[in-house]
């Protein structure tokens, strides 16, 4: 059957209509969906203000993760990430600080 201008023509028209009920349908999808969420959102000002919860929080260990100890053992400065360690480190005598030391870098044994 040939294709005459009028035939392409009614084509095209009924291809540009079906396009629009298409995007007019999926808008409405959208809106609906859209609407939907909302509904069940809940917002930000309401759990700070209402129900008093925290935006975040801050563990104890990433509050100083770079603070630094240098101890001086055996006539070399190791630099420890631990408050505690080093304080015990210091109250230990420096005979057995030196043991401690020459255990764990200089493959010291009993």
């Amino acid at each position: 059957m040939p294709c005459t201008e009028a035939y392409r023509e009614h084509i095209m028209y009924t291809f540009n209509g079906f396009c629009k009920t298409i995007i007019r349908f999926a808008a409405l999808n959208a809106w609906r969906d859209r609407s939907r969420w909302q509904q069940k959102e809940i917002s930000l000002e309401y759990l700070t203000e209402e129900k008093f919860y925290p935006l975040g929080t801050t563990d104890e260990y990433f509050e100083a993760p770079y603070e630094e100890y240098p101890i001086t053992i055996c006539g070399q400065t190791i630099i420890l990430t631990n408050g505690k360690l080093a304080a015990a480190l210091l109250c230990l005598p420096e005979r057995n600080r030196e043991i401690i030391f020459l255990y764990f870098f200089g493959d010291y044994t009993q």
